[in-house]
């Protein structure tokens, strides 16, 4: 079991009810390893899809970001510029991350991505590809990846 716990939080809800049920089916595979949590903030409104828009959007979605995360927690960001893992290597991160601080958070922007000041606190930025996903299916890709690297750390067959 890896020491702490981790949070996923994410901007914007999960509507779709094949996604919400394949997440539950994660977390609670993954709560067998590890504590976890979800926390949903909403998404910000824009008056029209210019750049200043987008822009003020992301930095109020970044308020409400920060605001929730813990200061001693390892934090992953993840965007289309981070670094790609393998499933190895996100293992490591993340026990080398509960060995820190036990507080690993993953942040999913919305779709228009995140503040570069959620970025700039973040411990890594993570691609989970170089192909785009809708936010909402990227929840259960990071679910299953944390499930998979948790299996990992545990050395159960589920990863081959």
């Amino acid at each position: 079991m890896v020491k702490g716990y981790v949070t996923l939080l994410t901007v914007g809800n999960l509507k779709e009810s094949y996604l919400v049920s394949a997440l539950a089916e994660y977390k609670k595979r993954i709560s067998a390893y590890m504590r976890i949590e979800e926390i949903e903030l909403k998404e910000e409104r824009l008056a029209e899809e210019t750049p200043a828009c987008i822009h003020a959007a992301l930095e109020a979605e970044g308020d409400k970001i920060l605001a929730k995360i813990p200061p001693d927690a390892y934090v992953v960001a993840l965007c289309v510029e981070g670094k790609e893992l393998d499933s190895l290597a996100l293992a490591d991160k993340i026990a080398e991350a509960g060995q820190k601080s036990g507080k690993i958070w993953f942040i999913i922007g919305s779709s228009y991505g995140l503040s570069p000041r959620v970025k700039a606190r973040a411990d890594l930025r993570l691609s989970v590809s170089k192909l785009t996903f809708p936010h909402q299916l990227m929840r259960v890709i990071l679910a299953e990846a944390l499930y998979r690297s948790l299996t990992i750390l545990a050395g159960k067959k589920y990863h081959k």
